[in-house]
């Protein structure tokens, strides 16, 4: 399984998991609440901090419904066009993130939802395509995105293995762009025990390319076990706060809990090491506190034959240890 680079960071194997700060639409329309957005990723510690870019009039007919999801956390008589009409980004906006973005020093990544949204965040230069679940089996925007040669993370969520392996057909054929692939359920909030972070692992074998996971349950410790199972991507919503009106704002973290999310997957990558079995470094005093030794049971005259019961096991550790 090969790496990847993205803006001159590894993906895959052995390279530190990339975190994407997913911002979404929980900006609802506002530069200044996606700049807010972009500086809280920035202070978590996040590796990306990412949009989406689409048209509403491109996107959904005018009659299209919205999910359950998002009906819960907004109008129920809005349609799903106005909803989106209100959180679209402008060119200019776009124009101001990325800027933004690069003097925080922070990768800029969007979603496009169909191939005037990847021109034109191609032409922004962009250092890679995130597609969302949604997009897996529109294979003519897949082969679009992929002859533009950038890296694509892809999503897989409402996918069956069989819709993953076209997927990556198709781009291999259109211009084998590097992929990673990211686990995914897509529902808002997501339930744990709906998770199957086995199916990460399932694609890894299968396909033989690097597998990270998006995350949409509202705690933490799914994402933490992802990446003890080697994902080398993890992709979570954040929101300035969960109360703001908006369809994703309910199932995202709020900053401390992005803070909590990037210093959880640190230690954890820290705490796999390489396998190795020894002792640390840091147990050596425990060792000599903790081990025993043989000693004495009894004055033993010199010259006299040494028989079991004239020898006891006790700490410290320090002397000849008991195997002998």
């Amino acid at each position: 399984m090969d790496r990847l680079e993205i803006d001159g960071r590894s993906l895959g194997p052995e390279a530190p998991c990339f975190i994407i700060a997913e911002a979404g639409v929980n900006h609802n329309g506002d530069l200044e609440l996606a700049k807010k957005l972009v500086d809280k990723a920035k202070q978590a510690g996040a590796d990306a901090v990412k949009f989406q870019t689409f048209s509403a009039e491109r996107l959904v007919a005018a009659s299209a419904p919205k999910a359950d999801y998002q009906l819960r956390s907004t109008d129920v008589e809005e349609s799903q066009f106005a909803m989106l009409k209100a959180l679209e980004l402008s060119v200019d906006m776009h124009r101001e993130l990325m800027t933004y973005c690069r003097h925080e020093n922070i990768l800029f990544l969007s979603s496009p939802f169909d191939q005037a949204a990847a021109d034109f965040l191609d032409d922004l230069g962009v250092k890679a395509f995130k597609i969302p679940s949604g997009e897996i089996t529109n294979l003519p925007f897949l082969a679009y995105l992929a002859k533009k040669g950038k890296p694509l993370i892809l999503s897989t969520g409402m996918s069956f293995l069989a819709d993953v392996e076209a997927a990556l057909e198709t781009i291999r054929k259109a211009g084998d762009a590097p992929v990673v692939l990211l686990h995914c359920v897509s529902n808002y909030p997501a339930a744990p025990e709906d998770i199957n972070l086995r199916a990460m692992l399932t694609m890894q074998q299968a396909f033989a390319v690097p597998v990270g996971y998006s995350d949409h349950v509202p705690e933490n410790e799914i994402a933490f076990a992802a990446v003890a199972m080697g994902a080398c991507v993890i992709e979570k919503h954040f929101t300035l706060d969960r109360s703001l009106p908006g369809p994703d704002h309910q199932a995202s973290l709020e900053p401390h809990e992005l803070a909590e999310l990037v210093s959880g997957i640190r230690k954890v990558e820290a705490a796999l090491g390489d396998g190795c079995k020894r002792p640390a470094a840091s147990e050596k005093n425990t060792a000599a506190v903790a081990r025993k030794s043989l000693v004495a049971a009894r004055v033993i005259r010199e010259g006299e034959v040494i028989s079991p019961d004239m020898v006891a096991v006790k700490r410290p550790g320090t002397g000849l240890p008991p195997n002998f």
